[in-house]
């Protein structure tokens, strides 16, 4: 199934310059939808992990059902004050602006490997903020899965180049 088809490309959203790749359209199709979950699955069964993380908020959509087939826990990595309870909090650059993530205290143990899915890799600021996070949580990030690549942004190869396992399902440019 070739998934581009199903991905809507908005320009100047959330800014001027940016290219937004929207999934809605991608979700909105059952087969399409499923097609891409099954895709992640076969991934992530490749790599060794313990538990699923995923960035608020697009990845909680992909996460979400990887986790349930594969009967792993599910980690969310949250914006700033949306998590009731002690908190790791780590800042960031987005390509559009300045953001925090937040994960539970109490959600990673010690030496846990965790798989990060998000819908998305572009400057790679979300990215590396969750591995930071994961990381400051004493897990170890087992590797990152994305729905979409957008290959001349340096998202992916700075992953890389930090050691970590990266997939992706589609490839974009990102301008």
């Amino acid at each position: 199934m070739d998934l581009k088809k199903y991905i809507r490309s908005v320009p100047d959203y959330p800014k001027k310059g940016i290219l937004f790749r929207d999934i809605t359209t991608l979700i909105k199709n059952a087969k399409a939808f499923k097609y891409t979950n099954d895709k992640i699955i076969e991934l992530a069964k490749q790599i060794e992990f313990d538990k699923i993380a995923a960035i608020e908020s697009r990845g909680f959509v992909f996460a979400s059902t990887v986790s349930y087939q594969l009967e792993k826990p599910f980690i969310l990595l949250r914006k700033k004050n949306k998590l009731p309870a002690a908190v790791h909090s780590v800042d960031f650059e987005l390509e559009y602006g300045n953001a925090t993530i937040e994960v539970h205290k109490d959600s990673i143990d010690k030496g846990e490997k965790i798989l990060v899915i998000d819908d998305l890799i572009a400057t790679g600021g979300t990215a590396e903020a969750a591995a930071k996070i994961i990381e400051i949580s004493g897990g170890k990030v087992a590797g990152f899965i994305f729905v979409i690549n957008l290959f001349d942004l340096p998202g992916q190869n700075l992953l890389k180049n930090k050691g970590y396992k990266t997939e992706s399902l589609i490839e974009f440019p990102g301008h």
